[in-house]
């Protein structure tokens, strides 16, 4: 053996070099890549208090929710910050169960953004620019079909939040727990340094403008690493260990998303793969997949030790992103759908260079911020002031319920605030409100409306009771000034009473405003011990 053939055949010091150069490069694109991530989603947060949450909750119709959760997360470049302040909203009662799952889906449309921002940073080079935007829209395209097949039958039979609820309930028995709303993608070691940049610069816009001018940097630099190191020499090496077969491909997609949390980056990751032929097309598609699954993960990290509605956000996440997967990943011809789409987007990109930016543009920022626009004014707030009395003591005081009542839906949100003053930030107790027909949920307890001497059985805190129609007023006058319409008068009365100085309590409920606007305790011998009624009416 001739010594030159061992030295040619061994790693020598410079090819060892340019394995680790190489895997610097590109842990260093993936770590500036996730590091503007958190940087981005800390300035958004940072350019107005719960600004995300107050465009959620701006809005009541469940086709606009859609759009909302698309922009949002547009605008956040992660559908993991969106789909986690969801799970906080539901866990926290401002939004319910049935108001998540249209901004869950909307933040799969909205997440692929990334991946057709980087496809279009191929548009000088034409043989690579159309598998580039076949596979960078494919991701697009697979939701916005599956948004298309499950959106109707969620509107109108509550097929996701239905059946979320129904495992939620079957498998889960998750305590009330405070939730975290830690969003980042790289874990909180990293927080002090974000914290300092925020800190430091102290101007929301700068913060959004300078975290959006370095993600569009760290995406140039990761498709420029990416093209560099791996090389066309590798493909075959590439191919075969991570997208060797259909479900191979997925489990990797699945695997690496779940582990990072970012659907963003693994997606993106494949696109330059595909363009420059390192990955084939028809490989890359079953990754895509996997990774819209693995992104599930982090409504479920969000949901740990909260509420089963929480939970529940979380399920209908899941069950999006899997029943898309049932449709367009084993059936024929169907799976052909979303690339057929992707590729005729990328030919007609291909001959009018401007007509990928104005699907950019009109997907993910001008449809939805139109339809916001159009929707501000869907939600209802009116601050109503309640005057409470003391019969026996004389004590008076008084407390603040600000409703909010949502547009073409059964549902409202009353907060309680403790005193009537405005210095008061964050609400004593948040209820929620259902009304469907003659039903009336308040806060978990029932109200039939029907006819007088009508009654239902019930259990709370204090035991068993009894719930009786005593009377239907037509109207009440609470002041000279007020009076409220369609009264329900409910008395409610313990079979075994917990408390000795009031066994009954007095409802008036009114059906015209699902609103309680007066509440009265009576001593066994029916005086009146306490008395909570509706004083005042503001709109917002």
């Amino acid at each position: 053996m001739e010594p030159s053939d061992t030295i040619e055949n061994s790693p020598t010091p410079s090819r060892w070099k340019i394995v680790l150069r190489n895997t610097a490069y590109i842990l260093a694109a993936l770590f500036i890549f996730l590091f503007t991530l958190d940087l981005m989603i800390a300035s958004l947060q940072h350019l107005g208090k719960d600004a995300a949450d107050i465009i959620i909750l701006a809005t009541s119709n469940p086709f606009t929710g859609l759009f909302i959760g698309l922009l949002v997360t547009a605008l956040m470049q992660s559908s993991s910050a969106t789909t986690a302040m969801a799970v906080a909203l539901v866990a926290s009662g401002s939004i319910t169960l049935e108001g998540a799952v249209p901004i869950i889906m909307g933040a799969n449309v909205g997440t692929t953004i990334t991946s057709t921002i980087v496809s279009l940073g191929f548009i000088t080079k034409k043989k690579e620019f159309r598998r580039a935007v076949t596979i960078g829209t494919y991701h697009d395209f697979f939701n916005i079909l599956t948004v298309i097949i499950l959106f109707p039958l969620e509107y109108y039979f509550g097929l996701l939040s239905g059946l979320a609820q129904y495992i939620a309930t079957s498998f889960f028995n998750e305590p009330l727990g405070v939730i975290q709303s830690n969003f980042s993608l790289l874990g909180s070691g990293l927080n002090p340094i974000i914290n300092a940049i925020v800190n430091f610069i102290d101007n929301g816009f700068i913060l959004a403008i300078l975290s959006i001018g370095l993600l569009f940097g760290s995406i140039l630099f990761f498709r420029k690493v990416l093209s560099q190191t791996l090389g066309f020499g590798s493909q075959d090496r590439f191919q075969q260990f991570f997208f060797k077969n259909a479900w191979k491909s997925f489990g990797w997609g699945l695997l690496t998303t779940a582990a990072i949390r970012s659907s963003t980056v693994t997606t993106s990751l494949v696109v330059p793969l595909v363009a420059k032929k390192v990955v084939r097309l028809k490989s890359a598609l079953p990754f895509i997949l996997g990774a819209n699954m693995g992104t599930t993960i982090t409504a479920f990290i969000a949901a740990m030790f909260n509420s089963n509605a929480a939970i529940s956000i979380a399920i209908a996440h899941f069950l999006f992103n899997a029943i898309g997967v049932l449709i367009f990943f084993p059936i024929p011809y169907v799976k052909e759908l979303p690339v057929f789409l992707a590729n005729g987007l990328g030919q007609l990109t291909l001959r009018y260079r401007l007509a990928g930016f104005l699907y950019l543009l009109l997907m993910f920022f001008f449809i939805p911020f139109s339809l916001i626009y159009f929707n501000k004014d869907a939600v209802k707030v009116q601050e109503l002031t309640y005057r409470f009395q003391n019969m026996i003591t004389g004590e008076t005081n008084s407390y603040k319920l600000v409703v909010k009542t949502y547009y073409n839906q059964p549902l409202s949100n009353w907060m309680i605030y403790d005193h009537a003053s405005e210095t008061q930030l964050d609400p004593a107790k948040i209820l929620s409100v259902y009304r469907r027909k003659n039903i009336l949920i308040i806060n978990n307890e029932l109200f039939e409306l029907n006819k007088s001497g009508f009654c239902r059985d019930g259990e709370d805190e204090f035991g068993k009771y009894q719930n009786c129609i005593i009377e239907v007023l037509p109207k009440l006058d609470l002041t000279s000034m007020l009076s409220v319409d369609s009264i329900y008068v409910f008395e409610k009365q313990w079979y075994q009473p917990a408390r000795v100085d009031s066994t009954i309590t007095r409802l008036f409920i009114s059906a015209s405003l699902n609103l309680l606007v007066k509440k009265e305790k009576l001593s066994k011998q029916g005086a009146i011990i306490t008395q909570e009624e509706l004083f005042e009416v503001k709109k917002k």
